[in-house]
C-alpha cells in the first residue's frame, strides 16, 4: 500500500467532500476519487459512502482515518529524525582526546560552540594518549582524535590545532629554582630528567627524545612514568627536571617553577585527527567549526 493512498484518504475523510480534499491535495477530482476506489479494492472493505449530496465514513473507515493518520504521523516524523541526522544535527560524536588538551581554552571552547550549534548531537568524551587512540580511530570507534603529533598511518587525516611552548619544570629549591629565566635544552640536559615512558604512548616522548638528538645531547633519565601530573609531582619531590608544554603551567603543585626555554624548536602542537574517508556529517561540522575557528 502506498502513502500516497493514505494521504489521499485521510484529506477526504477529513473534509468528507472529494472537491474540497482534491484542492487540497492539488490535484483534480477524478483521480481522486480513482484512487480511493483502488483503496476499497486493496482493502476489500468500503470506507466511504458516497451520495450526491455527502460523503460519510464507515465504521471502517473511521478505524482506518485513525491508522491511516498514525502511520502517516510516524512516517512524517521518521522521516525528519533521518534527515536530520544525514545533516549532522542529531547522532553521536565520540572524541579522544590527550590529558593535556583540557587545560588549553581549545578544547572547552571548541566544545562549548559546537553545544550550542548542535545540542541534540551527544557527545563522547574518551581520555586517550596520543598513539592510543590512532586504532579506534582506524576502526570506526572513534570520530575524531585530539592529541600531539604521532606517527600516522595512510588512512588518517590531521592538521595543527594550536602550537605552544614547551617550558622547563623544574624544583623551586633545586639548583634551577632561583630565577625565572629561559633556559636553554643544553643547559637542562646537565640535570637528571623525568619523563614519559615508552608504554605511555605520549607524543611528547618522540618529541623529547628529537630534541635532544638534534643537539647531539642524552639525557639521563632517573624516572620514567606514564602520566604529566606523575611528572611534575616527582619533580617536585626533587627527583629531577622535565619538559613539558606550557598548557602545564595551570597545574599549580607546591616546590615546583615553571621556567620557559629560549631554544626556537623546543614548541609543541596539537593536532585534529580524523578518518581520511567516510567521515560522519557530525565529524565535518565539528571539523569545519574549529577550521572557522582558526580562520577568524
Amino acid at each position: 500500500m502506498e502513502l500516497r493512498y493514505l494521504r489521499y484518504f485521510v484529506a477526504v475523510a477529513e473534509e468528507l467532500h472529494f472537491s474540497r480534499a482534491a484542492a487540497r491535495l492539488g490535484i483534480s477530482q477524478p483521480p481522486l476519487s480513482q484512487q480511493i476506489r483502488a483503496l476499497e479494492t486493496e482493502l476489500d472493505t468500503r470506507l466511504l459512502t458516497r451520495t450526491n449530496r455527502r460523503v460519510e465514513l464507515t465504521a471502517a473507515g473511521l478505524l482506518f482515518l485513525e491508522e491511516a493518520r498514525e502511520i502517516l504521523a510516524r512516517t512524517e516524523r521518521a522521516s525528519r529524525l533521518v534527515s536530520r541526522l544525514g545533516r549532522g544535527e542529531t547522532g553521536q560524536l565520540r572524541i579522544g582526546f590527550t590529558t593535556s588538551v583540557p587545560l588549553t581554552s581549545l578544547l572547552p571552547r571548541t566544545l562549548m560552540h559546537y553545544r550550542q550549534r548542535y545540542p541534540d548531537v551527544d557527545l563522547r568524551m574518551h581520555e586517550l594518549n596520543s598513539r592510543r587512540q590512532i586504532k579506534p580511530l582506524l576502526e570506526g570507534d572513534l570520530d575524531i582524535g585530539i592529541m600531539r603529533p604521532a606517527t600516522l598511518p595512510e588512512g588518517l587525516d590531521a592538521f595543527t590545532l594550536i602550537r605552544e611552548p614547551l617550558i622547563a619544570v623544574v624544583n623551586d629549591q633545586g639548583p634551577l629554582g632561583g630565577s625565572a629565566a629561559p633556559l636553554t635544552l643544553d643547559e637542562l640536559a646537565l640535570h637528571p630528567f623525568v619523563y614519559f615512558s615508552p608504554a605511555a604512548g605520549t607524543g611528547l616522548l618522540d618529541q623529547f627524545n628529537a630534541l635532544f638528538a638534534k643537539r647531539g645531547l642524552t639525557p639521563r633519565l632517573v624516572q620514567e612514568v606514564g602520566g604529566p601530573n606523575t611528572i611534575i609531582s616527582l619533580v617536585a619531590g626533587g627527583l629531577g627536571v622535565s619538559i613539558l608544554p606550557a598548557s602545564f603551567r595551570h597545574i599549580r603543585i607546591d616546590n615546583v617553577r615553571y621556567r620557559p626555554i629560549s631554544d626556537d624548536d623546543a614548541v609543541s602542537e596539537v593536532w585534529l585527527t580524523h578518518l581520511r574517508h567516510q567521515q560522519t556529517p557530525q565529524t565535518r561540522h565539528f571539523v569545519d567549526l574549529v577550521r572557522h575557528a582558526e580562520a577568524t
